[in-house]
């Protein structure tokens, strides 16, 4: 929660991108850019929401030009929602905006204690998707050497 807290007042202390998304905005286009198009019904699978609240996020993205009705790649009846090239670009400012504003908490610490704290909130992460029994996509970690 303090993490959450400190980004939310951050936000309100720095200037971010002009056209920054809403948070739940942010989150349903970050799932889409990892698995590619979804349903409504995955994304609420996904996150154990309502389908009928995703609905109306997923409206409000349409009505903004954040994604598109696709037929299904697959052949199923179900229509997805694909990221547009607009949801994409305002998906990457929102995320590098958020990644300078850490970089520049962090800018302090030595380079293997920022490593450390990326190691244990993959960690942190992957434990809070295995006890809720959904995993997050993510493409595989490739290591230099």
């Amino acid at each position: 929660m303090l993490i959450g807290r400190h980004q939310a007042m951050a936000a309100l202390r720095t200037t971010g991108p002009a056209d920054r998304l809403e948070r739940s905005a942010y989150t349903l286009l970050s799932r889409i850019e990892a698995e590619g198009p979804m349903t409504i019904g995955g994304l609420a699978e996904a996150f154990s929401l309502d389908a009928s609240t995703v609905n109306r996020q997923t409206a409000a993205m349409l009505r903004q030009g954040l994604v598109e009705r696709i037929p299904d790649p697959d052949g199923g009846l179900a229509r997805k929602l694909r990221i547009t090239d607009e949801g994409l670009r305002r998906l990457h400012a929102d995320r590098d905006w958020a990644i300078a504003g850490l970089g520049g908490v962090l800018a302090d610490w030595p380079a293997d204690e920022i490593a450390d704290l990326a190691r244990m909130l993959a960690r942190l992460n992957a434990s809070i998707e295995r006890k809720e029994g959904r995993s997050w996509p993510r493409p595989p970690v490739v290591r230099a050497g």
